[in-house]
């Protein structure tokens, strides 16, 4: 009886360990991914957000207006005007709700040109991660002004 519950007890707790390593590997990942979306954005770089939104994404702008994927996407080659020089994570925290959810928070920083004059603004966002079809993808983000 003492080595069923010594066992039973050695596969908790391996199972344990395993999943906060998965949970780890699973966090990295992410905060690549927002990385990687901060410096898409900023480049224009339509083919690699395609790859990092579902196309059922559900995108909050600051402003409260909603997009949908077709629509953000279409808005970034419209943006001629406005000219991010450069977009900067500020700080990102990943929270995992089992193996294939994942909510990332954070600010982030972006400086440019828009309309001739110079801006800074910084904004804290929620993205909401799933991973389906064997990779990571954005389902959700909402993104409001930082004040100062």
């Amino acid at each position: 009886m003492k080595f069923i519950t010594a066992l039973l007890l050695c596969l908790c707790v391996s199972q344990y360990v395993h999943a906060g390593q998965d949970d780890a590997e699973s966090q990295s990942k992410i905060v690549a991914l927002e990385k990687a979306w901060n410096q898409a954005y900023k480049s224009g770089d339509n083919q690699a957000l395609d790859s990092l939104l579902d196309n059922a994404v559900v995108l909050i702008n600051d402003d409260g207006s909603v997009q949908t994927k077709a629509e953000f996407l279409g808005s970034l080659k419209a943006a001629s005007s406005s000219q991010d020089q450069q977009v900067t994570p500020q700080s990102i925290t990943v929270h995992m709700h089992g193996p294939q959810v994942a909510i990332a928070t954070g600010v982030f920083e972006a400086k440019g040109v828009e309309a001739g004059k110079r801006y800074v603004r910084r904004e804290r966002f929620v993205d909401t991660w799933v991973y389906k079809n064997n990779k990571w993808v954005c389902v959700a983000t909402n993104a409001v002004p930082v004040l100062h």
